[in-house]
């Protein structure tokens, strides 16, 4: 072919994409609170599941502020549009005479039936170690908790995804104490034996990393996005259903340095929750606008819609699913005070 025709075909094609790509739509928009007024003076790090057909069970952490020593897991289920008064489910534990609180749940239902609450707790994030508690009976009641093996931690603050039936592949990270790095892995959970497995990313180029986020694009072909420290999201892939991860490199989506959630809508249709602005001075900075973006191969992003766009506030740590009736649900902290729901319809 042509190289000249080739370069002309290939933009024609870029053209239609982004055009294809911005013609997508969010319809029936509805956003409320969990709780107002709020069971607690802060929350943050909220996350959601589909626990039975179109219901919702939430979760997220609450207590005077983060790190403080009164800080444990509510929880409050979304039934016929409204959702139940917020309760404590995890209290702070109590340790060698200390007080530790807790720190971003992530809620999960396997293929088994088995609802999963996993959480961390300790003084921050760099001294923090994880948990879990399981129900076998859709949240009723919840077994004991269970304290991960050493090194591991479960999902660092998204929802898991199932790669094979019973094995739960969780995306994790951590934030070294003595040298400042952030560093994602993977940790994969086998229900069966339990047991846990650490997966190693590559990282040549040293990326600042935490907070992953899985996509899938195959039946073998899994993209991972994670927040970053270079005000760009980073985007790591699997050939091998998650066994390995390469090609780790920044994309281009600006991120403030903020949590992120995605979600694969079907193989060619995938949404990201985005803080989309350059982190400023203030730490907080950038986190006054949270959009939802739309992707059809996982690297070229177009905004969707605002779901918050402010002079001053935060915004942020968001969290999506999609439900049996096709709407999608979107969780994120609002000014630290309340946890904000909006659902929407896709309109492809």
């Amino acid at each position: 072919m042509n190289f000249k025709l080739k370069n002309y075909i290939t933009a024609f094609a870029a053209i239609i994409l982004c055009n294809t790509i911005s013609a997508q739509k969010a319809v029936n928009i509805e956003s409320s609170y969990i709780a107002d007024p709020p069971a607690t003076p802060a929350s943050h790090a909220s996350t959601l599941v589909e626990y039975k057909p179109n219901e919702i069970l939430a979760a997220w952490f609450g207590g005077k502020y983060e790190g403080a020593k009164d800080v444990g897991i509510y929880i409050s289920a979304y039934q016929d549009k409204k959702w139940s008064a917020p309760k404590m489910l995890i209290q702070p534990l109590i340790k060698n005479g200390d007080t530790l609180p807790c720190w971003n749940p992530v809620l999960f239902k396997s293929k088994s039936q088995n609802l999963y609450l996993f959480y961390k707790i300790g003084k921050n994030p760099r001294e923090w170690f994880g948990a879990m508690i399981v129900s076998k009976d859709n949240g009723t009641t919840w077994g004991e908790p269970k304290y991960l093996p050493d090194g591991i931690l479960g999902p660092i603050r998204n929802k898991p995804i199932e790669t094979t039936p019973g094995v739960i592949l969780c995306g994790s990270s951590t934030e070294s104490v003595n040298t400042d790095e952030w560093r994602v892995h993977v940790e994969e959970y086998t229900e069966a034996t339990d047991s846990w497995k650490k997966i190693a990313v590559e990282n040549e180029k040293n990326f600042d990393i935490i907070q992953s986020t899985f996509l899938i694009h195959s039946a073998t072909d899994i993209q991972m996005l994670s927040r970053s420290k270079h005000n760009k999201i980073v985007s790591s892939w699997s050939g091998d259903n998650g066994k390995s991860w390469i090609r780790t490199n920044t994309i281009n989506v600006i991120n403030s340095n903020s949590g992120i959630d995605a979600l694969t809508v079907n193989r060619s249709t995938f949404l990201l929750v985005n803080n989309p602005l350059p982190m400023g001075k203030d730490w907080f900075n950038g986190r006054n606008v949270l959009d939802v973006e739309y992707s059809r191969d996982g690297l070229r992003w177009s905004r969707l819609f605002d779901l918050e766009k402010q002079e001053k506030g935060e915004f942020s740590y968001p969290a999506i699913i999609q439900t049996e009736d096709k709407r999608i649900h979107v969780l994120y902290t609002y000014d630290r005070k309340y946890i904000k729901h909006t659902v929407f319809e896709l309109s492809l």
